[in-house]
């Protein structure tokens, strides 16, 4: 007696033995067959419609010679199990460069690379801004045909939705109302440009009844052009019944010098925090407790462990503070006269850092400068910044020119042991100086006799970073050199494949510049 194909599943899931109709080998059998019988019976469908094409990219094509180098770089693979790079520049690593200088021309892809693009992209995140940018919308129009590139839909803001003007008030309470939570986040920075007061009522309107997670994202959205417009309903939200979105509505109010929670922390962190004349010290008496009211401007109660809780709840008042507030505290000095007065009972490191943290949130030059300190000064640490990461962080606040210099003299004085995180928040490609200090302490390392595989990481940056015009003053450092006694074995033949490899792919990135620079009159 033939079995159906529903017996034949239920005998599969509970086990032959409780469904006596059939044996394991039968059940096999059986399953064979009816998948024949089934596939043979199935009725011809009409076929589905093809897909809209997609729509007409107006950008300029890319030029012959660039075209084919983005083939290139895209069906490059590197790694081969080896640690051992060799001479041979990495071409995946010079894609993202690639995409920005094309980005900044406003070329469009060529439409058989897209694929092989969004492949690269999938596979690293870091490439996806750059790479959905250049392949423009129809990296949209392909997300919806194949599951493996879905991501270009969620990258996207509104997924390609056509978002109403701003001043269309009936279509953007509806798409307000109705739409996808993309599309709602895209269609809020619309109207934020536009109308900042409008972009507040609308989120107001239907705050109480979004989910935790979408409030948290709609704060958090609110970062980009924050303003002083922003701190009533800010306000509000100090009051939400989600820890998180009361702790994000605090920080985003405390980058307000201006708001009334700034000057309530820094009413508080003042209180602690005072100059004693007579001992020309800095004095701190922090918290001894963590009241509601504390607590609902955002400072969290309970210490992460190894933290005391006194210090903890000082830092976090101190960090929450405007730091225009500490000149007239200290009688008038400036910020670098601030930092350089000693502090009492140990204080010291929780208040530097705790300062450090509020020049990065506020984005306060004189603040961070004075917290950097000279580059040349002796040990790795500033005067106020208790890490390099830290450092980093300072430095990021200072012009692109400021900065590279400082780091170029920090190399000078340091080496690049030092230096890796520093080089990271410097704008490229590096300014001349910056570039010739590190290539210098470079050679300094290999003449020393230092392990190369200890400067991969710089020399992985510098690849990517270094003005290409520099490659003609590397020549020199090509070939391979008499290894200085003590030296690690065979040093001398990796610094010359690394500098072999800095020059190869310095020379590249020329290349590419060339290729993709408009050509004709007026071209710039």
């Amino acid at each position: 007696m033939a079995v159906s194909w529903d017996e034949l599943v239920t005998a599969a899931l509970l086990g032959t033995e409780r469904r006596g109709a059939v044996t394991p080998r039968g059940l096999l059998d059986e399953a064979a067959a009816q998948t024949v019988r089934r596939r043979a019976g199935l009725r011809p469908a009409p076929a589905p419609a093809p897909p809209e094409p997609a729509g007409d990219d107006p950008r300029t094509p890319l030029p012959a010679a660039a075209r084919r180098r983005l083939a290139m770089l895209l069906t490059d693979r590197p790694g081969t199990g080896t640690t051992r790079r060799g001479s041979t520049p990495d071409l995946l690593e010079l894609l993202p460069q690639w995409l920005a200088t094309a980005n900044a021309y406003g070329y469009a892809p060529p439409p058989e690379l897209l694929p092989a693009l969004l492949d690269a992209a999938r596979g690293r995140t870091d490439l996806r801004p750059q790479a959905l940018t250049f392949a423009g919308p129809r990296a949209l129009w392909l997300g919806r045909l194949n599951p493996d590139w879905k991501f270009a839909l969620r990258a996207t803001p509104g997924a390609g939705t056509a978002l109403p003007a701003p001043e269309e008030t009936e279509q953007v309470q509806l798409l307000w109302a109705e739409g996808l939570f993309a599309e709602r986040v895209a269609l809020l920075a619309t109207v934020r440009a536009h109308d900042p007061e409008a972009a507040g009522a609308l989120l107001a309107g239907t705050w109480g009844t979004e989910r935790a997670e979408d409030r948290l994202m709609f704060l958090d959205s609110l970062r980009t052009g924050l303003s002083d417009a922003d701190e009533p309903f800010l306000e509000q939200a100090l009051t939400d019944r989600s820890r998180n979105v009361r702790a994000t509505a605090a920080e985003l109010l405390s980058a307000l010098p201006r708001s009334a929670l700034a000057a309530r922390m820094a009413d508080r962190a003042l209180s602690c925090v005072a100059f004693d004349r007579a001992a020309g010290t800095i004095a701190v008496e922090a918290p001894h407790e963590c009241d509601a009211a504390m607590e609902r401007d955002g400072v969290v109660a309970k210490p992460p462990a190894g933290r005391g809780e006194r210090s903890w709840w000082l830092g976090q008042l101190v960090e929450a503070s405007p730091l225009d507030r500490w000149p007239e505290r200290f009688g008038g000095r400036s910020p670098e006269e601030i930092v350089a007065l000693p502090v009492a009972d140990d204080w010291r490191s929780e208040l530097h850092a705790a300062w450090c943290r509020a020049a990065v949130r506020q984005r306060d030059i004189g603040w961070s400068r004075a917290l950097l300190g000279p580059a040349t000064a002796a040990g790795a640490e500033g005067p106020g910044a208790v890490s390099l990461a830290e450092r980093a962080k300072l430095l990021a606040a200072l012009p692109a020119q400021e900065r590279a210099e400082w780091v170029g003299e920090f190399i000078a004085s340091h080496g690049l042991s030092e230096a890796f995180q520093l080089l990271g928040v410097c704008a490229t490609p590096w300014a001349v100086p910056l570039g010739r200090a590190v290539v210098d302490a470079l050679n300094i390392a290999r003449d020393a006799g230092s392990y190369p595989w200890s400067f991969s990481g710089v020399m992985g940056l510098a690849e990517r970073c270094l003005d290409p015009g520099e490659a003609v003053r590397l020549e020199g450092l090509t070939a391979a050199v008499e290894e200085p006694e003590g030296a690690a074995p065979g040093a001398g033949g990796y610094w010359a494949e690394a500098f072999q490899r800095l020059v190869g792919t310095l020379r590249l990135r020329h290349a590419m510049r060339e290729e993709l620079a408009p050509a004709g009159p007026g071209a710039s």
